[in-house]
């Protein structure tokens, strides 16, 4: 979307366009994607940058499930200057791959099948088993082979084992790939061994057949030559044959016959023969030197011991270019055994600063693997809010788009790794984006290494190493191997730093308690006197409240209005129990009309508002009138919160005119 959109920046969402056929005409529907996020196989193609034949799936043009068609998708990304902008896909039924693979049996018996990359039938001689999983019926037969990686890793195979009818049978696998596509199909061809035997006798018996017939020629010729004029050839011949049975092969030995009879055509013959030994001894004393690249003209497609030569050197250049791998594997073991013991030297070094041992790793890495820069994000998430990585060491660095030296987590392709916590390899570096400088100038990179240092699948930081030169599979997997090693250690110096820091700390405050202990003790005899005073007001206050209930009537509301305490005095008055008492409304029985009602609230409001209030009510209880002075006083907590109500009432009958109310 970034790409038509100049006002969006977010890596991922796309725009869409669907264009699909409905009888004669062809729909179209526009629409937005991956506005949240890119789906794996989008995100797949866009990562790779390759073709993708996608793995076969069920669809329906009409909705209805009767009438779903086994499809693919051909998808090739669109490119600009190298750079992704997007897809381009076809959907195709495989419907016609149905009618061809019924076609391909070259033997009888035999039935061949179409494979896909995630080893579902594309096409089977039954129809019914399209989209099915090949494991439903070979999963047993395939494993036993070790042939199930092979065709996902797009490899060819054979081997012999029994079929689903329990028939021992051939087996041939040949991949298929298309374009770029990294999903490649296979085609499976099963041939009954009994099929290919009885071909084989068949072919057996007509060649001994020939082989009889030429033979009884072959005797009857020689019985007409050995008729004729033939002793001083054959001498000459045998001559020529006892030096050979005796090794002496020259070009001394040729035999000039110039009859062009059967005698002319076997010295004709002999002499090919000879030439063609001395060719081969040039060719062996060559090969004897060590010039594996040289070759010859063999004298046929029967040449066997031409054949057995080339199939020598060729054996021996395996030889060779076996030994030179071994050579070199030995040589990558060493490299990497020495790398590991220096790190692990190095990792123990500056284990309580964080800073130099940052400067150390990254120096060294960039040598060890000859990098030209480097640089070692660490995650910083001491600020919560605001979590990110920071650039805790560099060598050789240069870089514009790290000027504050911090990357947000999923920012780039530094954030990107840390979020996806996988190695990232790039051969094609994006323009602007780092720059190797030295004093002659600066250039861009060709290979740029970037891996997340992982402990028990938390990213700790974030190595990027740039290079002019490619890295390796073996550079790679040394760093990956080291970046572990790196977020261990990391962990132990902010241990160590940490619990440095928790030490001092504890020393000041050790020194700083031992300032406040004298104090403390200074002030305890005045917190005694406090303590004192407080037992004696306590006392007072609690003979106070006996007093206070004694000689009034007390209840405690709750904000909203319900009792939730009385004291005896007033449940003696009502003639009532706690129990019948607590949890009523102080409204409960009281009739009001919309004026009294305001009233009312409004006398709430003021008491939940911290307002103290006070009324004079008269009241009949058995008969007997009383009028109450009463005062409502709202309690506050520490945080000056209203949380309860004090009503205190006290008898004043005696001061009114009390009368008898029915």
């Amino acid at each position: 979307m970034s790409k038509v959109d100049s006002g969006y920046s977010l890596p991922h969402g796309r725009f869409v366009n669907e264009f699909w056929r409905v009888g004669q005409k062809i729909e179209t529907k526009f629409s937005k994607k991956s506005l949240l996020g890119d789906p794996e196989d989008y995100a797949r193609i866009k990562k790779h940058k390759k073709e993708s034949l996608e793995n076969p799936y069920f669809y329906s043009y009409t909705g209805s499930e009767a009438d779903q068609q086994l499809m693919t998708s051909i998808i090739v990304p669109i490119m600009v200057d190298d750079e992704f902008w997007g897809v381009v896909g076809v959907d195709i039924s495989l419907e016609r791959y149905y009618n061809i693979i019924t076609q391909i049996r070259p033997f009888e018996q035999s039935f061949s099948m179409l494979i896909s990359h995630d080893l579902k039938y594309i096409a089977h001689p039954q129809k019914e088993m399209l989209g099915e999983s090949l494991l439903n019926d070979y999963e047993t037969i395939f494993e036993s082979n070790a042939v199930l990686s092979k065709i996902v890793d797009g490899e060819s195979a054979f081997f012999i084992d029994k079929d689903l009818n329990g028939k021992p049978s051939y087996f041939t696998l040949s991949p298929i790939f298309v374009g770029e596509s990294q999903m490649p199909w296979s085609l499976c061809m099963i041939v009954p061994r009994s099929v290919i035997v009885e071909q084989g006798n068949r072919a057996l018996y007509i060649s001994l057949l020939v082989g009889l017939i030429g033979l009884l020629l072959l005797s009857y010729a020689t019985f007409k030559v050995l008729k004729g004029n033939i002793f001083k050839p054959i001498n000459a011949i045998t001559k020529v044959l006892h030096k050979l049975s005796l090794g002496e092969v020259s070009g001394d030995i040729q035999i000039e016959i110039k009859n062009k009879d059967e005698k002319g055509q076997i010295g004709h013959a002999l002499s090919t023969t000879i030439l063609g030994l001395e060719k081969k001894i040039e060719f062996a004393n060559s090969i004897g030197k060590g010039n594996l690249e040289s070759s010859f003209d063999l004298l046929s497609a029967n040449d066997y011991l031409g054949i057995a030569l080339m199939d020598m050197r060729q054996s021996l250049k395996k030889a060779k270019e076996d030994a030179e791998m071994r050579r070199q594997e030995d040589s990558i073991r060493q490299w990497t055994s020495e790398g590991l013991t220096h790190f692990s030297e190095l990792l123990r070094q500056n284990t309580n600063n964080l800073e130099v041992l940052a400067n150390s790793i990254v120096k060294q890495l960039v040598q060890t693997i000859d990098a030209n820069q480097g640089g070692l994000f660490l995650f910083n998430d001491d600020d919560s809010e605001n979590p990110h990585f920071f650039l805790a060491a560099s060598f050789a660095f240069n870089r514009r788009k790290f000027i504050n030296k911090t990357v947000l987590p999923g920012e780039g392709l530094i954030g990107a790794c840390a979020i996806e916590k996988k190695t990232v390899h790039l051969k094609e570096i994006p323009d602007g984006y780092i720059e190797i400088t030295s004093g002659l100038g600066g250039a861009k990179p060709n290979n740029l290494l970037i891996v997340p240092l992982l402990l028990e699948e938390s990213v700790l930081g974030v190595i990027e190493l740039a290079s002019f030169n490619e890295f390796v599979e073996y550079q790679i997997e040394f760093v990956e191997r080291i970046a572990m090693s790196i977020a261990s250690t990391i962990t132990s110096v902010r241990v160590n730093i940490r619990t440095s820091q928790l030490l001092t700390r504890t020393q000041q405050q050790a020194e700083e308690m031992q300032a406040q202990e004298e104090e403390m003790r200074q002030n305890m005899e005045e917190l005694q006197a406090t303590q004192e005073e407080s037992t004696r007001k306590t006392s007072e206050m609690q003979s106070f409240i006996e007093a206070l209930n004694n000689s009034s009537f007390v209840i405690e509301y709750d904000p909203l209005g319900f009792i939730t305490s009385i004291n005896n005095a007033y449940l003696e008055l009502l003639g009532l129990k706690r129990d019948e008492v607590i949890g009523l409304h102080h409204s409960d029985k009281l009739e009001m009309d919309a004026s009294t009602k305001r009233e009312y609230d409004q006398f709430w409001n003021d008491l939940r508002a911290g307002i103290p209030r006070k009324q004079t009510n008269r009241f009949v209880v058995n008969g007997t009138g009383f009028v109450f002075q009463e005062t409502y006083t709202p309690i506050k907590n520490e945080m000056g919160e209203v949380y309860k109500i004090l009503k205190i009432a006290n008898n004043i009958t005696n001061l009114v005119d009390s009368k008898k109310f029915n």
